[in-house]
């Protein structure tokens, strides 16, 4: 059976010279199986870094995973695999162990396609399993020329062997099967090759060779020295450069594993006109960017126009547009504090991109505009309050989140995309580096029939945003609800606030006892529901857990009250609580020189979403609510530049690997042998045997048609058949 076929070894080059160490490399190295472990491992690779988002800042891994395995990940290059030394080095290896192969069994399956095997011996060919025997009245000679006649009208090659034992007939079909494998290999060596060419090790190498370093500090392009700056005749690379309307650029930024370096280009792009549509739904339909591109060296200028799919190449370099942002619109927001009572109010005006400190007596923040969207389309059909429930527990600056806020609107409905207008997006940093990042729509939305302003939140990366929602008042502002909510942490205010209760709850003429522990109750509700918690006389611990709101006011109820009249007790402290904060509106209201709310329906449904809201904000993780007031959009589109000489060696692999697996998988090699001897004067007996690289129905049926064909007489059934075995 070994001599019927040639088989591709598994094992590698055996060199004859050498020391044993290098003979071992090269076995080694020049192996299938070797090959194919690398492959694995790269697979492996591969899989992490699809899994795992790659080219993430530091301290957004730092929130996914923690500091210690952040850093264990980050020592392993798992955040930028494919650029990578330990990745870049098994890619290399790899195409140079499946050359090897490719080296080593390219002459044998060469030499093999031009090979009849004429010297198989008879004992061979009956160890096959698809064998028949017949005779015929026939001449040696005459078979022959019918065997020679059967196998040619059927497209099968042939040769012919005289020996003194008979006359051998080799023949053989489907031989470009072997190319397959030399097609499949060589397209893998080519891709890898193209890849690495186009990739960061090219650039590696350069920089390794030049002295040129990686760019870890933010800087602006103009201040970066020049060991940053990669050289405009750079045979590869693949950056990306984001131009403001009105602004031009003729460098990218290369982001290689935690650095970057800049790449000068040999033009420069001026970007005229940035125009971006929308769907229904919100997502981006098309957007254009109409440019000018200016050559110094050839004093030559041009218009252009840069789509999606439609990307623009000029002088070796194409230019990709892969996406849009903010341009550092011009916002002006307007911060009202969130902790205390005595706080007023303020204007801040920047940038998006730009950062400023604050602080809000108590503690240093950071404030990072980090983008702007003019367009936000949500679902706004059947959005639902979110319900209130559980304890939080501190964490970091904030505090924690847990489910206290809720989705803006219905996530799950479809029925009606609506366009809810502008949004700013920005991070509270403290001086630990924490973050929270926060996603606050400028226009009250409608939610069940009520406007309300949303504030999101979030405290991980990717995470989900959850949202307060503040009822917007006549004016369609949060003054109203900022007041009350300023009036909630004043004492003098809710003392007051108490004060006005008793007094319309209790008719004259009530005694002082029972108007004293009226006020007494009224008064240690809504401070509970403020956030002032009582304290154990004993450990001098709080009694709740709760920071405040309704949650803390439940876990008060239980510690002090009977279990059997705890649904009795929860409906009178419910009702004093409502008293009480009407009361403390009204009393806000008066202070501003307002008029007296209503105990209409529209009043009263804005006082129902405001006490929701005030137990909400207890738990909101931020000492200011930015509210963006003006806004001037600046767009910017992103472009993606590439200089790729390895696309055309990606692209003929991709070929010859197409073509390869066609080979191997459609082209089937069949040998097919007949040997001939005499079997008296006029009569022959023939000894046929076949085998193929893959045993199917379909060769099983030409096995038995040739076998008809050749061995069986008109009207007669062959003397000999198909060896049952």
């Amino acid at each position: 059976m070994s001599s019927t076929f040639t088989t591709l070894s598994t094992s590698g080059l055996q060199l004859r010279r050498g020391s044993r160490a290098w003979r071992s490399a090269v076995e080694l190295l020049s192996s299938m199986r070797f090959a194919i472990s690398l492959l694995v491992v790269v697979a492996i690779a591969s899989i992490i870094g699809t899994v795992l988002q790659q080219g993430e800042p530091l301290n957004n891994y730092i929130d996914q995973f923690g500091p210690f395995w952040a850093s264990v990940f980050h020592r392993m290059d798992l955040f930028n695999v494919y650029s990578s030394w330990w990745f870049l080095l098994i890619m290399g290896v790899l195409v140079v162990s499946t050359t090897l192969c490719l080296v080593r069994n390219t002459p044998k399956i060469i030499a093999d396609l031009g090979s009849y095997k004429t010297h198989v011996r008879e004992q061979t060919l009956r160890t096959l399993h698809d064998r028949a025997e017949g005779s015929l009245e026939l001449p040696r000679a005459r078979m022959v020329q019918r065997v020679q006649s059967r196998l040619q009208s059927r497209g099968w090659r042939m040769r012919v062997h005289e020996s003194e034992t008979g006359t051998l007939v080799a023949a053989k079909k489907g031989g470009l099967n072997r190319l397959g494998y030399i097609l499949a290999h060589s397209a893998f060596v080519l891709i890898c090759v193209g890849g690495l060419l186009d990739g960061d090790m090219m650039i590696r190498l350069q920089m390794l060779l030049t002295g040129k370093k990686l760019l870890t500090t933010n800087m602006q392009i103009s201040q970066v020295p020049p060991q940053y700056i990669l050289s405009q005749h750079n045979p590869s690379f693949r950056g990306n450069l984001q131009i403001p309307e009105g602004d031009s650029s003729n460098t990218a930024v290369l982001t290689i594993g935690d650095g970057s370096v800049l790449q000068p280009l040999p033009f420069t792009i001026t970007l005229k006109k940035f125009t971006v549509d929308y769907y229904s739904t919100g997502m981006p339909r098309l957007f254009k960017s109409e440019v000018l591109i200016t050559d110094p060296r050839k004093h030559k200028t041009f218009p252009a126009s840069i789509e999606v799919n439609s990307p623009l190449t000029y002088d070796g370099v194409t230019i990709f547009q892969s996406g849009f942002d903010d341009g550092g619109s011009h916002l002006q927001l307007r911060a009202w504090p969130m902790r205390g009572a005595g706080d007023k109010p303020f204007d801040l005006k920047g940038d998006v991109g730009s950062s400023r400190q604050l602080s809000d007596g108590s503690q240093s923040l950071r404030l990072e505009l980090t983008g702007f969207r003019a367009i936000n389309v949500e679902n706004l059909h059947a959005a639902q309050q979110a319900p209130v429930a559980g304890a939080a527990k501190a964490r970091g600056l904030f505090g924690a989140f847990d489910r206290h806020l809720g989705a803006a609107v219905d996530t799950k409905a479809t029925d009606h995309p609506t366009n809810v207008g502008p949004a700013v997006i920005y991070k509270l940093r403290d001086s630990a580096g924490q973050a929270h990042e926060f996603f606050n729509y400028m226009l009250p939305i409608d939610i069940d029939g009520m406007p309300m302003f949303v504030a999101g939140e979030r405290s991980e990366v990717g995470g989900s945003y959850h949202y307060l929602r503040i009822p917007a008042d006549a004016n369609d502002s949060v003054d109203d609800w900022m007041r009350l909510r300023a009036a909630l942490h004043d004492p003098q205010m809710r003392q007051r606030a108490v004060d006005a209760y008793v007094k319309d709850a209790l008719p004259a003429g009530t005694a002082p006892k029972l108007a004293a522990q009226l006020r007494e109750t009224a008064a240690r509700t809504l401070d509970v529901f403020a956030g002032v918690i009582p304290r154990d006389a004993a450990t001098g611990k709080p009694l709740v857990q709760s920071p405040g709101g309704l949650p803390a006011l439940a876990e008060f109820l239980e510690i002090n009250v009977p279990k059997p009249q705890l649904a009795k007790a929860s409906k009178v402290f419910i009702d004093v609580l409502n008293g009480t904060l009407w009361q403390l509106w009204q009393v806000s209201r008066q202070q501003a020189g307002l008029p007296p709310a209503k105990e209409d329906k529209a009043d009263q449904r804005f006082f129902n979403a405001a006490v929701l809201a005030l137990s909400d904000a207890t738990f909101y993780p931020a000492p200011l609510y930015l509210q963006l007031a003006h806004f001037k959009q600046v767009e910017a589109s992103v472009f993606q530049v590439a200089r790729a000489p390895g696309k055309l060696i990606v692209y003929l692999g991709a070929g010859l690997l197409i073509l390869g697996v066609f080979t191997m998988l459609y082209i089937r090699e069949r040998r097919a042998w007949f040997l001939v001897k005499d079997d008296g004067e006029n009569s022959s007996k023939t000894l046929m045997a076949m085998s193929t690289n893959r045993r199917t129905i379909d060769f099983e049926r030409e096995f038995g048609a040739l076998r008809d064909a050749v061995l069986q007489p008109s009207g007669k059934s062959p003397a000999g058949g198909a060896d049952p075995t």
